[in-house]
């Protein structure tokens, strides 16, 4: 059993219907603005575009910004590209550390059918 699939797949049937809804085409800023709609029409708790500071050596280097945490726990990035490559992975796993958390799902609404991608933290 997937660790937090509950709320994981809470978010991708909120996705799922989105994506329904919309179909592919749009770019992300779209996506995320009508995810949180439908986040909110589920009673699902969630944040967008949450800063998040990144440091080095105990110094502030810059920031960055999610596009959704949900219940203080799942990183979300959205994607309205052609496919979904490496370096999408490397990024969000780079996101879970700042963010001191486990799991994160990449959704690409750029395909005929939602393209869902769970990404964990290795241990």
């Amino acid at each position: 059993m997937v660790e937090r699939e509950d709320l994981t797949g809470a978010i991708i049937g909120a996705a799922i219907a989105v994506h329904r809804a919309l179909g592919p085409g749009f770019v992300e800023s779209v996506y995320e603005h009508a995810l949180a709609i439908e986040l909110s029409h589920r009673a699902i708790v969630f944040e967008t575009q949450v800063q998040v500071p990144i440091s080095y050596c105990g110094q502030r280097v810059g920031v960055h910004r999610l596009d959704l945490l949900v219940a203080g726990e799942v990183v979300v990035e959205l994607k309205a590209v052609q496919e979904i490559q490496d370096i999408h992975f490397v990024v969000v796993r780079s996101y879970l550390q700042a963010v001191q958390r486990r799991h994160a799902l990449v959704l690409n609404f750029a395909k005929a059918k939602l393209e869902v991608r769970r990404v964990t933290t290795r241990d």
